[in-house]
């Protein structure tokens, strides 16, 4: 079943009462309600003064709800998961810090070659008239750890053709401009799945493939979701073409309601793995179970989706 995401940015309070969530809107208790904790995957607190009750975060936690709080520019900020996401945890954590270096660059290359055929794949659907040779070269050559680097040239062509025919300019970055904005909100809803996603395989989100930052907590998530992102790209690409117009130059892509609620349907998106059909969150279990299975040698490949 897939999981909700839960969105709150009007004060609450949020309490627990016989395995539910309880919701009680500050100065409208008419509007209160309850949710089955079983059936939530993520919750977005964006409310300044929402209140949360301990017995509730311990359930959510127990239930591995991602629980993600934003900043004063209403962008997700922190994430809290459970520590205890898997009865073999401590099993599996002893193998996944015993991970060869080969293999982590092995792992390493599968995830860029995704990432490069996912991006290429979109740009055939969104704009096929594009010479898409070079990004075909990329993921043909793609080495062992990404040694040609070609995971940086392929996202270089890659971002100065998605949007091409209905912004003119863009760069991509995080403190560009909008629909850059879009883009990192909604990695930053994947992101949170992908680390739910790992905590219930029983792998450490911190240690990663690639990205080995030491003040990056989600290390793993970040390497993990790469062949993902294209598909939040999608999303946003569709978003920008609904919305845009020209008075977007100069007002930009504000996180209003609407913006954010087509963001939150990210989790639930379809996507192909394996030849079928799934939510893009019941993907992301059997990507992260594929993972783990590599770092058993009990298979080659990662289960990545295919756009």
């Amino acid at each position: 079943m897939i999981k909700r995401t839960l969105y709150f940015e009007t004060d609450a309070r949020l309490t627990t009462k016989k395995e539910q969530l309880v919701v009680n809107f500050t100065g409208n208790e008419a509007a209160a309600g309850t949710v089955p904790i079983e059936d939530i995957g993520v919750i977005i607190i964006d409310a300044q003064q929402l209140m949360i009750s301990r017995a509730l975060i311990s359930k959510l936690l127990a239930n591995n709800v991602a629980l993600i709080t934003c900043d004063e520019k209403h962008m997700p900020q922190g994430m809290m998961l459970n520590l205890d996401g898997n009865t073999l945890q401590q099993e599996r954590f002893r193998i996944q810090m015993a991970v060869s270096l080969p293999l982590k660059k092995n792992l390493w290359q599968q995830t860029i070659k995704a990432k490069i055929r996912n991006q290429a794949a979109l740009l055939k659907k969104t704009l096929p008239e594009i010479d898409l040779q070079p990004m075909r070269y990329w993921e043909e050559s793609e080495k062992s750890g990404d040694a040609g680097n070609h995971g940086a040239r392929a996202a270089n062509f890659y971002w100065r053709t998605v949007f091409s025919d209905i912004i003119t300019g863009f760069k991509r970055g995080r403190f560009e401009k909008d629909p850059n904005n879009l883009l990192n909100y909604g990695y930053a809803i994947l992101r949170a799945v992908t680390a739910r996603s790992l905590v219930a395989s029983g792998l450490l989100p911190t240690l990663g493939l690639f990205h080995r930052n030491k003040y990056n907590a989600y290390a793993l998530a970040d390497d993990i979701m790469e062949p993902y992102r294209p598909f939040v790209d999608w999303v946003v690409r569709d978003m920008v073409e609904k919305y845009y117009d020209d008075e977007w130059e100069t007002k930009g892509f504000p996180l209003v309601p609407a913006i954010k609620k087509e963001l939150l349907s990210i989790p639930a998106i379809d996507v192909t793995i394996d030849g079928k059909k799934s939510p893009l969150m019941v993907a992301m279990g059997r990507t992260t179970a594929s993972l783990f299975e590599c770092f058993e040698s009990r298979r080659k490949k990662i289960l990545f989706p295919e756009l």
